[in-house]
């Protein structure tokens, strides 16, 4: 039995005489996805596999599938002869433009047996000369195949190709199944007590061996250091290093890639011709004074350093120089000179070091990319990337992060070990708006078809012509895009009920979720208002540090549609103080430990808000129906007093005359006089986020009411108010019953209605709304008009269709959380407004406004 060891992830090539049996091996061994066949690319270019005048656009397509999958990050497996050493270059051009390892397997059989497979096959008439042929451009090429691929993998005749079997090896970049918790330590460069210093800050334990020097260590809570490389050079200690790392790392308590320094230091240390600069001469040096066997292991541990690690299922990546996302888990001279070196542009500045093109600004990976190499005065966040060398050796700080926490610990140098040839100097990336530019949201970001991936829904894709609609309003109309961190979704109705006289009723809002599997659930008061997401900060202060704000404001209040809710800023200015005011009467700054919460919340009056719409749509039409009605009624009363046959025409008006008076009466009751902040009236119901954590789907919904109702409890101005609820059993008729009598009386005294929402558990694989509301019977008139509940009005209403909104609300809550999990995750604030703006483009689908 011959074993076949193959990457994991790149190209295999599968080498033989037409007829030697590679359909059937690829068949026996892989995936039928993997294996990309010139015959089948023949059939789809042709319908004809056996047509030869196809062959050149047959290859055409089997080379662009190739190269997707490859980019794609995916096994592949080319079945073809590949005999001539012309056809497998085009291959590894392939294989190389992605990053990827290479492999070929030769299916080498006697010429009798392929003559004999081919002729048993009727759709194949090949002449007599091919197969001698292709084994004699099979011998020839047997001579290159070592050199061309990097494992080539031979089976002759029959039996040994049956016998072969395939196991995969990963990468050795990958440890994506090492979740952490990791410790990533930046450029060490010879300081060896810096490093015992930020070992001992960090929590770990120093081994030491008989001679006391550190020769290990270990964290208590299994934490595991991540070593970003140039370990060596300039600094006072570069073996002491080495024996502390290799002892971390031999004990699996560490990790290490290789820096440019190590690199240049193995070179040396084999004879090679280098130049002994940049603090090389100082390794040798120390080097030269430990004995041979240290010197020796030494070297094999630097020797064996490779160029990055991802980690954590490719949630981090740790390269010395820092790495971009098309190289992430790619094996390459390239791939390895980037890690090392980073991205130079062949030029030298006026110190005459290497200028690095800033790869940074344009990084849109996924994952965090955590590296050192050029050394900055402080370790800073563009997007998702961080430089952890801050120059310790050139008197600087030894900078660490801890993963996945994102917080940073350093210790300072002890001395100035090595003069710095360029000064240090922070990332020449401009800045606009208290964000660096790199992190500012660009249009290719969100245009196209390639949409955002959230936690909850996978992928959410947004057209670009609702995009475009959402760029006008985001652009020009909304609030400073530092506090637009998140936007509410929409909400759909409960199914329609058939009870008489209703299109909405609870029995069916909380049979939506009963029959999910749900089994408890809370009925909000829903607020006849307008959406208000208030962003609040301790102080100034946190508002600078955390959001780059430094003007001096501590917050925004603003629409779903991110615009500023009021157009004096003082009156923004005093609502967050009473807000803030109340946050910290409640003691919630410390109990959730930020500096800074989001909240949902809606803000009354409507009026304050709609006034423009209530006097233009909803109070000219009750207007005008006030004033033609009773005209009208009272003309009709005159006709019938002369006994005039009206046919119910009078019944009609009167009953129109009193649904108009009654849709004056529902909008009448969400307005009323605001004067300043007096009338104004702020009703909280969700704790979205706070430093570090997203509370809008780590807490139930009962958490968020209890943490709303002591926000109303604490301010004393009498501008937040509470949101009324009551919990329901799903699987208790008595329980259901109150609720419904809740509802009721909520309506009954002039109320929006409920909006009910799961409390959970909730059931495995089954997607859920988030909540559904259910609007009163008189609020409805609101929306369908002063007649709606007349039966043949609310006859055609039943048959609304709700399957469009359920779709949006359940994206754009998604969109929501999404952003809150990246903010509250420390990503740019491209990837939050991603989600953000994303929301807002749902906004422009055509979804029937009413429900």
């Amino acid at each position: 039995m011959t074993e076949i060891r193959l990457p994991d992830m790149g190209l295999v090539v599968l080498v033989g005489v037409t007829g030697s049996g590679k359909s059937h091996f690829a068949r026996k061994h892989f995936k039928p996805t993997q294996v990309v066949s010139s015959d089948y690319c023949r059939g789809v270019v042709s319908d004809d596999e056996n047509d030869q005048s196809a062959t050149g656009d047959a290859f055409d397509l089997l080379h662009y599938i190739v190269a997707t999958r490859l980019r794609r990050g995916l096994l592949t497996v080319v079945d073809a002869t590949n005999v001539q050493s012309k056809a497998r270059q085009s291959l590894l051009q392939i294989a190389k433009d992605h990053d990827v390892r290479s492999a070929a397997i030769v299916l080498d059989v006697p010429e009798s047996v392929a003559a004999g497979r081919n002729a048993g096959r009727p759709d194949r008439d090949l002449p007599g000369h091919v197969i001698p042929r292709q084994r004699r451009e099979l011998r020839r090429g047997m001579r290159t195949l070592a050199r061309e691929f990097r494992r080539v993998h031979v089976l002759n005749g029959v039996e040994e190709i049956d016998a072969a079997t395939i196991t995969y090896e990963k990468s050795w970049n990958d440890r994506r199944e090492l979740a952490g918790p990791f410790d990533v330590i930046g450029d060490v460069h010879g300081c060896r007590a810096e490093l015992e210093d930020l070992l001992a800050e960090l929590g770990y334990e120093i081994d030491r061996d008989a001679q006391g020097l550190a020769a290990g260590a270990n964290h208590p809570g299994g934490r595991t250091a991540v070593f970003v490389g140039d370990l060596v050079d300039r600094g006072p200690d570069s073996p002491g290093v080495l024996r502390l790392v290799m002892g971390m790392v031999a004990a699996g308590n560490a990790l290490c890639v290789s820096g440019n320094h190590e690199a240049k230091l193995v070179r040396a240390l084999r004879g090679r011709k280098v130049r002994l600069t940049h603090g090389l001469a100082e390794s040798m040096e120390q080097l030269a004074a430990v004995t041979d066997d240290f010197r020796d292991e030494a070297l094999r541990f630097m020797d064996g350093l490779i160029s990055h690690y991802v980690l954590d299922g490719g949630r981090l990546v740790v390269a010395h120089a820092g790495l971009k996302e098309a190289y992430h888990g790619r094996a390459s001279g390239r791939v390895r000179s980037f890690a090392l070196y980073g991205d130079t542009t062949g030029e030298t500045d006026e110190y005459g070091l290497p200028v690095r093109y800033p790869w940074a600004r344009d990084y849109r990976g996924k994952a965090m990319v955590v590296y050192g190499h050029t050394p900055v005065p402080q370790a800073e966040w563009i997007n998702n990337t961080i430089c952890l060398d801050t120059g310790v050796v050139f008197g600087g700080k030894l900078t660490a992060l801890r993963y996945p926490e994102r917080e940073l610990a350093s210790v300072p140098a002890r001395k100035v070990w090595y003069e710095p040839t360029r000064p240090l100097e922070a990332s020449a990336d401009s800045v606009v708006g208290g964000h660096r530019e790199s992190e500012v949201l660009k249009i290719e970001d969100v245009l196209g078809n390639q949409g955002v991936d959230t936690r909850l829904m996978g992928r959410v894709t947004v057209r670009e012509e609702n995009a475009l609609a959402a760029l006008e309003v985001m652009s020009r109309f909304a609030v400073d895009p530092r506090w637009l961190v998140y936007l509410p979704p929409t909400m759909a109705p409960a199914e329609t009920s058939r009870l008489p006289g209703y299109l909405e009723h609870p029995a069916e809002a909380l049979a939506a979720y009963r029959d999910k599997g749900v089994v408890r659930a809370v009925c909000e008061e829903k607020h006849m208002g307008s959406r208000a997401v208030a962003v609040v900060c301790r102080d100034a202060s946190v508002a600078a540090e955390r959001f780059g704000v430094a003007d001096g404001t501590a917050g925004a209040v603003y629409t779903r549609t991110g615009r500023s809710f009021f157009r004096d800023q003082a009156h923004t200015t005093e609502v967050l103080e009473r807000l803030r005011a109340a946050i910290g009467a409640a003691g919630l700054w410390d109990e959730l430990d930020t500096g800074w919460l989001v909240i949902d919340t809606e803000l009354m009056p409507w009026s304050a808000k709609a006034m423009d719409l209530i006097r233009t749509q909803y109070a000219a039409t009750g207007a005008a129906a006030g004033a033609a009605l009773p005209m009208a009624s009272g003309v009709l009363a005159r006709a019938d007093e002369r006994g005039l046959d009206l046919g119910g025409l009078r019944e009609r008006i009167d009953r129109r005359a009193a649904n108009a008076s009654r849709f004056r009466d529902a909008y009448a009751r969400y307005c009323w006089t605001v004067d300043g902040l007096s009338g104004l009236r702020l009703a909280p119901f969700q704790i979205l986020a706070g430093e570090g954590r997203a509370w809008a789907t780590a807490r139930d919904h009962d958490w968020h009411m209890a943490v709303a109702e002591r926000l109303a409890e604490s301010d004393p101005s009498g501008l937040v108010q509470r949101t009324g609820s009551v919990a329901v059993d799903l699987n208790s008729a008595e329980s259901e019953a109150a609720a419904t009598e809740w509802w009721e009386k909520l309506t009954a005294a002039g109320g929006e209605g409920m909006v009910v929402k799961p409390l959970g558990p909730f059931p495995e694989d089954n997607r859920i709304q988030p909540g559904v509301k259910c609007r009163g019977p008189e609020y409805l008139r609101i929306i369908y008009g002063p007649d709606y509940a007349e039966p043949e009005n609310l006859d055609r209403l039943r048959g609304r269709s709700l399957g469009r909104k359920r779709s949006l609300a359940m994206r754009e809550h998604a969109l929501g959380v999404e952003a809150l999990d990246r903010l509250t995750g420390g990503e740019p604030v491209w990837r939050v407004h991603q989600a953000v703006f994303a929301v807002l483009a749902l906004e422009s689908e055509p979804v029937d406004p009413r429900l």
